[in-house]
């Protein structure tokens, strides 16, 4: 706080204490080939010692010199020195810290035109409040420091120059966004397809859950088996679509106990009829490897790659899984190995009334020797919970083959049940250390295109982790449907905005992490004064990063000391 109270009042007091007391003054200070301005305090510490400690740093000689802004001020406070040995300022307002950095977030919104978007959405839904604004400010404070609504609807002093909106719009927001959630991922797709590059010949598809810290089901969020571990609460199901990138290109949501194998109807009739694609594959994990998944995507004219349950095979693909025949080599030293091999394999499928599919498929069959060592250890810990299990007889409640029962059996003595372990099950487990497995029905890709595609799967995991932390779409404070729906939107448009900063980022070789950006983001703030019923703007430090964000979006920054008239954006 003492640094903030010296930089609010520095075009005073600095001043007026430096000719008076001659306890403060301005000291030039070298770095590099720079001479810095700085304001420093003399005092003694309590043995009597004279010490000093600076106030605050102005900035670069050279640029205050050349800045009309700051010469004004400054000839206007010698002025009012002169009149009087110890003149008094009654006519200065404290200082608020107003965040200015939002401002990279707003032109990226403007690229995609979600203002004009958002503009005819509000003719069409008749509100009668600044529908864009709104929207506009949920997603920003989302990107820099999530909250709930009435959160953000109290945080509304902290950016600069953004109209202020009444609590109550805000959730008649959300409700506007849930109907017109589907006008706006179209409206979306096709602007970055044209304007921001958008490649969509490979897409992945994944799945994760979000929970509510409730109990109370309704036709959205309801008991389901959540990635979060959360088995007591409600949820709802999200599938999220990216593209290479990682950046979104649209989601849906389902009920809280959908199965995941289940959701990829919807995605793919989004990538069909409402996108208009006719040539992508579709990258996904185990979860959505079902046989008739695999048929429902090559049935709307789209390929996969998807990983392969190697241990569910026919017996004589596993066999030549196993053959060292057909390897190439990557890498063959003693400690690191990693080669791969191509199957032709026909995938049959089941169509009832005894009518079967044939789904034309390379099978990728990978072996990492460190990928070895991984599953022995995991194996390992299993055993050692199995062996727990076994001590402990009474905590083998349940029937599914999960955790340390996998490598248990049971076994009937004397009437009674008994376990034990299961050295069958250990040993075919043991088999398949190393060994991974790609399902692809595009026939064209050569192997270690198809490896490396799939192996980009991290995106959409990243894509996830975002979502679910940096961006915090949890906690959700909503509880009708529509809200949850207007809060999901939001979350995208915000997780869009940032992906899509990232890979401008990338693209201009600015390595950062999202982490970076936000911190350096919130740090780009205006100190807001007011004198004589003038309004200035001095800006705070934010350093190298910000710069180069600036730069790579062609954003002028402002200078040091600004009126609101002066401001370039």
């Amino acid at each position: 706080m003492f640094y903030i109270d010296v930089f609010m009042h520095f075009f005073l007091d600095i001043f007026t204490t430096f000719v008076v007391y001659i306890a403060m003054y301005l000291k030039k200070t070298r770095s590099k080939q720079y001479t810095y301005l700085q304001v420093v305090e003399s005092y003694r510490d309590d043995n009597g010692v004279p010490r000093h400690k600076v106030l605050f740093n102005l900035g670069r000689l050279d640029i205050l010199k050349k800045d009309p802004s700051f010469a004004t001020v400054i000839d206007k406070i010698r002025e009012e020195i002169s009149e009087s040995t110890k003149p008094e300022f009654k006519d200065i307002s404290d200082a608020d810290i107003v965040n200015w950095g939002y401002k990279i977030y707003e032109k990226l919104w403007k690229m995609f035109e979600l203002d004009k978007t958002l503009d005819d959405i509000q003719k069409n839904s008749k509100a009668r409040f600044d529908l864009q604004s709104s929207c506009f400010r949920m997603v920003i404070e989302h990107l820099l420091e999530p909250k709930s609504k009435l959160g953000v609807y109290a945080n509304q002093n902290r950016y600069y120059n953004i109209p202020e909106v009444e609590l109550h719009h805000f959730y008649r927001s959300l409700d506007i966004l849930s109907e017109y959630k589907e006008l706006l991922e179209d409206k979306l797709f096709y602007k970055n397809f044209s304007v921001f590059n958008l490649k969509v010949d490979i897409v992945f598809y994944d799945v994760t859950t979000f929970y509510f810290e409730s109990v109370r089901s309704d036709s959205l969020r309801e008991f389901g088996f959540s990635k979060d571990g959360k088995f007591n609460e409600v949820q709802i199901v999200f599938g999220l679509l990216v593209d290479m990138e990682g950046r979104p290109i649209g989601y849906e949501l389902f009920p809280g106990n959908t199965f995941e194998g289940k959701t990829l109807e919807k995605a793919l009739f989004k990538l069909n009829e409402r996108f208009n694609l006719n040539k992508v594959i579709i990258v996904a994990d185990r979860g959505l490897n079902s046989k008739i998944n695999l048929k429902l995507i090559k049935d709307n004219g789209f390929d996969y790659i998807v990983a392969s349950r190697l241990k569910s095979l026919p017996s004589d693909i596993q066999s030549e899984i196993f053959m060292d025949e057909g390897y190439n080599f990557i890498k063959s030293d003693e400690e690191d190995i990693f080669k791969y091999k191509s199957i032709d394999y026909k995938n049959k499928v089941s169509l009832g009334n005894g009518s079967v599919a044939v789904l034309d498929e390379k099978l990728i069959v990978t072996y990492s020797s460190k990928r070895s060592k991984k599953d022995k250890a995991d194996r390992q810990r299993l055993i050692d919970k199995a062996n727990h299990l076994l001590e402990n007889e009474s905590l083998i409640k349940s029937s599914f083959k999960r955790g340390g029962k996998k490598f248990l059996k049971e076994e009937s003595s004397n009437k009674e049940k008994c376990y034990k372990l299961d050295e069958a099950a250990i040993e075919k487990d043991e088999r398949f250390d190393g060994y991974y497995g790609i399902q692809t029905s595009e026939t064209n890709l050569s192997e270690i295109d198809v490896i490396d595609a799939y192996h980009n799967l991290w995106k959409i995991e990243e894509s996830f982790r975002i979502m679910k932390s940096k961006l915090e779409v949890r906690p959700i404070f909503h509880w009708t449907e529509k809200r949850i729906k207007g809060h999901f939107v939001v979350c995208f448009l915000a997780f869009l905005l940032e992906r899509t900063l990232e890979h401008k980022l990338r693209t201009a070789d600015i390595k950062a992490s999202s982490r970076d950006v936000r911190s350096t983001i919130n740090s780009m703030n205006f100190a807001r004064f007011e004198s004589k019923g003038q309004t200035y703007l001095l800006k705070t430090k934010f350093g190298s990063l910000g710069s180069h964000i600036l730069r790579a979006l062609r954003i002028p920054p402002p200078k040091n000391l600004s009126t609101p008239d002066e401001l370039k954006f």
